[in-house]
């Protein structure tokens, strides 16, 4: 039953030193590939030296909203100019999108807006960082005319909203979060939505599930959150696995 940590920190110092054992460790478990987001221009370098299809890692390049104050019109020209060169492992924009409990939204807009044309022009997926800003992301989505693909990442809102966001060609990124009892609103979500639209992420080194502390999370637990999500929705993890994986292969345009 292989696996794909559709969004993975995995250049995060937190895993320096043991990048490799956790790799080996994750791939034992049945994951076989991570994708790691590209949040600040600072890191883009490094995401794309650590990038490694042969081994399982892709990546993204983008900006995101916790970090916009730190870059200048010239960074959005540099990322459309990486991104249009179509490097090797590259599979999407992000992480961009909005976060109302970090900053202020009417600055992050015209940064999430600028690349979600970008992603648009470079018919490329994006993953979005949306944190109590589900419906301004689906109204920022549906004004632009987006038409592609795109991942919500750990999503943690109704389902009312999630339906909004599926009905616009978005995936849902399932974390974490479901392995918690008090987390009644986003399990019901999930556990209402069409699998076909759901994905797996750890968002690791955060985002950890139940019984994992605080910062210490790792894509060797991903198989938790595909138990949980098995439980939640009373199918087999068999069957659910293989569904998640052709999920995640139509996100990133994997044949």
């Amino acid at each position: 039953m292989p696996l794909v940590d559709a969004h993975c920190h995995f250049d995060f110092p937190e895993f320096d030193g043991v990048r490799d054992q956790v790799l080996d460790a994750a791939r034992a478990r049945g994951v076989e590939a991570l994708v790691v987001p590209g949040v600040r221009r600072v890191d883009w370098d490094r995401i794309e030296a650590l990038a490694s299809p042969a081994r399982g890692l892709w990546y993204c390049l983008g900006i995101h909203p916790w970090f916009v104050d730190e870059h200048s019109e010239q960074d959005l020209a540099s990322l459309e100019n990486r991104l249009s060169a179509r490097p090797e492992g590259c599979v999407g924009l992000g992480e961009c999108g909005l976060d109302a409990l970090h900053g202020d939204l009417a600055t992050q807009l015209p940064w999430f807006r600028a690349q979600i044309d970008i992603a648009a022009k470079l018919t490329l997926p994006l993953v979005i960082h949306s944190v109590r800003s589900h419906d301004e992301v689906y109204g920022q989505l549906r004004s632009s005319g987006w038409s592609g693909k795109a991942l919500v990442h750990g999503f943690s809102g109704s389902y009312q909203q999630a339906r909004k966001l599926v009905d616009l060609g978005c995936f849902i990124g399932v974390g974490g979060v479901i392995t918690y009892d008090r987390a009644r609103k986003t399990r019901d979500a999930i556990a209402r939505l069409p699998l076909a639209a759901l994905v797996v992420e750890t968002d690791a080194p955060d985002m950890a599930p139940a019984l994992v502390a605080k910062g210490q999370n790792s894509p060797v637990y991903l198989p938790r959150v595909v138990q949980a999500l098995a439980e939640l929705r009373a199918e087999a993890v068999e069957t659910l696995s293989d569904t998640l994986y052709d999920n995640v292969r139509r996100l990133y345009g994997w044949s």
